[in-house]
């Protein structure tokens, strides 16, 4: 079972910081003077190597991406059932998919373009090209902005989950609103759960720690009602 950190995922850029990130390395990193006297084998590898460039760029960071958010098949059955609940495990799966498809596609838009400039027959064509080719992948990474937004709001709601450890002796506090189940944690722990004289306080999990007969207990105070019996 794979162990991941969920307070220390990457921050997922937005679509064009994506593009900018991928086009400023691209820039930093090859050549970018022709000089009159390359032959025409000479220019066709300078701008093959560019296309080449951006698209293991692209891959990268896609690849980085979706490697660092957890996979639901790997974590545990509670952190997969809990984040099944927060952001619908379909859609979660489709996000990281699509990302994984934009970068295939990106793969297939460099092989064509290659393709296309290996055979170039003057600077202009495989100037073109090269313009034609990081413009397709560009357009592939904008139309992941509603993904990449997506992916970036559960990375913030992941690292304000608690820490919990599905394997440790366990005390969860569930019942109706307003029945006194902060004020109990707090009591029996050194966790700070809000209390207030009204119902529905409490709307996310808290975590405390106590000892019982020498033995370490992880208590868990759950929202009320509807939202605790997901748990139970």
């Amino acid at each position: 079972m794979v162990t991941y950190d969920l307070k220390r995922l990457a921050a997922v850029p937005t679509a064009t910081e994506l593009v900018d990130i991928v086009l400023m390395r691209t820039q930093r990193k090859t050549p970018t003077v022709v000089h009159p006297g390359y032959k025409i084998t000479r220019i066709r590898s300078f701008y093959m190597r560019k296309v080449k460039f951006t698209q293991q760029t692209i891959s990268e960071r896609l690849g980085a991406i979706v490697s660092d958010f957890p996979r639901l098949d790997d974590v545990h059955p509670f952190h997969g059932d809990l984040m099944g609940v927060l952001y619908d495990r379909d859609h979660y799966k489709l996000a990281l998919g699509q990302l994984n498809t934009c970068k295939k596609l990106c793969e297939t838009v460099c092989r064509d373009y290659v393709r296309l400039i290996k055979y170039a027959d003057s600077l202009y064509r495989c100037k073109a090209l090269k313009v034609a080719a990081l413009g397709r992948m560009a357009t592939l990474l904008k139309r992941q902005k509603a993904t990449l937004a997506y992916l970036e709001e559960v990375r913030k709601h992941l690292g304000r989950l608690p820490a919990l450890d599905p394997t440790a002796r366990t005390l969860l506090v569930c019942g109706f609103p307003n029945v006194g189940k902060s004020s109990f944690v707090n009591k029996v722990t050194r966790a700070d759960v809000e209390v207030q004289p009204w119902a529905f306080t409490t709307k996310a999990l808290y975590v405390g720690h106590m000892d019982h007969r020498y033995l370490r207990w992880q208590v868990i105070d759950t929202p009320g009602n509807n939202a605790a019996s997901f748990f139970t």
